[in-house]
């Protein structure tokens, strides 16, 4: 086989793709390099948006029930700046069975249909990805979702820029997180005269069934383990600090369980900046199951 360096002198070989010598040139091509786009979306969680492939079967509001509810909810999302104390949270609550995750799904389907949507994340302990299970792909999920709404081009912009010039974000702390991905960008493209045709809410359901993700060598040492407590806690103190920035435009619709470390946040921590829509037999949900049987 003949050689390409055949009478080549003073061989110089740069990197890996680019090779010089005289009577010798070689050009290899670069691989290229991944777009923001594609780095930011390799940290989401794709099967814990509302409408993704991986929730085809999750379950919905059956038509003509749980009517009040959703209509509260569309109601305090679209309105809830007239409200007599107006307030950005609000935590959806109930037992298991009271419907949480089918109004959630069905009012993000309203949302999105009237372009008031901003972001949804669905945790799952129970089916789909580990990836719904876990915080870390929270913050980066909701920043992907704005990058794709047409309203906010600029904010996306923003988003993508920080993702070039800090790929290593997505190894950042929760806080940070937010704070580089969402609020940051926010910040930048506030304009008062655009806020009427930017979405109103983020959607988070089932934060009860949110894990603990461990960052500890086990086997050197024999910390304590951190709790799902600890990561729900921590998620609703990011929460909470978007909802209490000024640049921050969404409100926030939170469901779960009444879990005693959840219930005691939004108690003690976040009960001047929240509301909680209880589902109990105020929104006669014995009527809703006879609508269904006949």
């Amino acid at each position: 086989m003949p050689s390409h360096f055949k009478n080549a002198r003073n061989v110089n070989i740069e990197g890996i793709t680019n090779i010089s010598a005289n009577n010798y040139n070689h050009y290899g091509e670069r691989s290229p390099s991944k777009s923001s786009i594609e780095k930011l979306r390799e940290h989401i969680a794709a099967g814990a948006l509302h409408d993704s492939a991986e929730r085809c079967d999750a379950p919905k509001c059956h038509p003509e029930t749980r009517v009040a509810v959703q209509d509260e909810l569309v109601s305090w999302i679209c309105h809830g700046d007239s409200d007599e104390v107006p307030k950005k949270i609000m935590w959806v609550t109930g037992p298991a069975g009271t419907g949480k995750t089918a109004i959630m799904d069905s009012v993000a389907d309203t949302c999105q249909e009237k372009g008031t949507l901003g972001a949804t994340f669905f945790f799952s302990s129970f089916s789909g990805s580990p990836d719904r299970r876990s915080k870390r792909c929270l913050v980066p999920t909701l920043a992907y979702q704005l990058v794709q709404h047409d309203a906010l081009g600029q904010v996306a912009e923003q988003i993508l820029s920080t993702v070039q010039r800090n790929p290593a974000v997505f190894e950042r702390k929760l806080e940070v997180q937010l704070d580089q991905l969402i609020l940051q960008p926010l910040r930048a493209c506030r304009n008062h005269s655009l806020l009427p045709e930017w979405p109103k809410v983020i959607m988070i359901d089932g934060l009860d069934e949110c894990e603990a993700d461990q960052y500890h060598d086990t086997a050197r040492s024999n910390p304590p383990p951190r709790s799902k407590e600890d990561d729900q806690i921590e998620i609703l103190a990011v929460l909470k600090k978007a909802a209490s920035d000024p640049d921050f435009p969404f409100r926030i619709v939170i469901a779960s369980r009444p879990e005693h470390a959840i219930k005691r946040f939004f108690t003690d921590v976040a009960d001047s900046m929240a509301r909680e829509l209880f589902l109990d037999e105020k929104y006669n949900p014995d009527a809703d199951m006879a609508l269904f049987l006949e």
